[in-house]
């Protein structure tokens, strides 16, 4: 009797080891984790090193060659990628490494400098091009799980998730203008990492890693990408002819703000003052009116007496950033209406847009 409740006791013994190893594991991978592990193998060999090589000077003016570093998703089997502007500005080489290590030469293809976008292409077999789909960045929740995986650092591939910490920020790009819609998440977004995918839980590119916040350089939770839906709307573009077509209305402004308004003696508070026309262009055609002269407000210098745009058909203008983006909604050769303000009387102008010179 003894000895079979010795073996008992080691039948027992067994189960409960087994038992208590399939619960461990089951604890090591949950469902989430998972499917941050199934995203990683699935979309992983679908981003890229991008080294960029530019040219810099030194204190002699000799040049010296400087490398680069980011990251990239590939998006179609013939070996095109996308990327920032930013992670290949004024390279005079690029090179790619694929997730099996492989190194192949880039070339330039097109660049969108206002979205801090641009696409660079490899001529790699087809068999070793993973492409990542584009998903849908209109559909985007605040407090939804997001990925990135991109190469920070030059450590080589690495992932990080997050949550979509809020959407509709705007950033302003290293061209001056504004980026709408951009997405803030909290994944860690390291130098190196600019350009890789920001991917939802399925695997699909929502958003191109492009900026963080941060005192230090490196990531402390503020992060932004740029909506997949904006890539995926100048993609063709910057792949048949190497960049966007921008409307152009052909003169500088700046935002009018209360305080201005007050020293000038506006009838206005809030509008795109027009400082100075293009001569030829399509504001200088239609017979706008640019600054005739400079006047010091507080530590500022501002050219006044131009055409204050108020109104550009029908839509409220409160600041330059204002009509600026209005007019990158228009095509070339568009027809817009302002209303603006001169010398104390309001008009309305029809202006015939150019395209955006490069």
């Amino acid at each position: 009797m003894g000895k079979v409740q010795k073996w008992e006791w080691i039948l027992f013994t067994v189960v409960i080891f087994f038992a208590l190893a399939g619960y461990s594991n089951s604890i090591a991978k949950t469902e989430d984790e998972e499917n941050n592990i199934s995203i990683y193998r699935w979309v992983g060999p679908g981003v890229v090193n991008i080294t960029s090589v530019v040219v810099a000077r030194d204190f002699f003016f000799n040049p010296i060659p400087r490398e680069g570093a980011g990251s990239g998703s590939i998006i179609d089997t013939a070996g095109h990628i996308l990327t920032n502007h930013h992670v290949i500005r004024d390279s005079t080489k690029l090179e790619v490494t694929l997730n099996d290590g492989s190194k192949w030469p880039a070339r330039f293809v097109g660049a969108d400098p206002d979205n801090d976008l641009a696409v660079i292409k490899i001529d790699a077999p087809k068999e070793k091009l993973a492409v990542i789909p584009m998903g849908d960045s209109s559909e985007l929740q605040i407090g939804q799980k997001v990925l990135a995986i991109g190469n920070p650092f030059g450590l080589g591939q690495t992932l990080t998730t997050g949550i979509i910490s809020s959407l509709g920020r705007s950033i302003r790009s290293e061209a001056g203008t504004m980026i709408e819609d951009v997405i803030q998440t909290d994944a860690a977004i390291n130098p190196g990492n600019s350009g890789g995918p920001l991917l939802d839980s399925r695997g699909r590119i929502i958003g191109i890693n492009s900026a963080i916040i941060s005192p230090t350089g490196a990531s402390v939770g503020i992060g932004f990408a740029i909506p997949a839906n904006t890539a995926k709307r100048i993609l063709p573009e910057l792949i048949s002819k190497g960049h966007v077509s921008y409307a152009w209305i052909g003169a500088s402004v700046y935002p009018l703000i209360p305080e201005f308004a007050r020293v000038l003696g506006l009838k206005v508070e809030r509008g795109a003052v027009i400082g100075e026309v293009v001569a030829g262009g399509p504001a200088d055609r239609a017979g706008l009116r640019g600054g005739d002269r400079l006047v010091q407000v507080g530590n500022s210098v501002i050219p006044v007496g131009g055409d204050v745009i108020t109104e550009m058909d029908g839509k409220k203008v409160t600041s330059s950033d204002d009509l600026i983006r209005m007019i990158r909604g228009q095509r070339p050769r568009d027809t817009v209406e302002l209303k603006l303000l001169r010398k104390g009387k309001f008009l309305r102008m029809e202006v015939t847009l150019d395209e955006k010179p490069r």
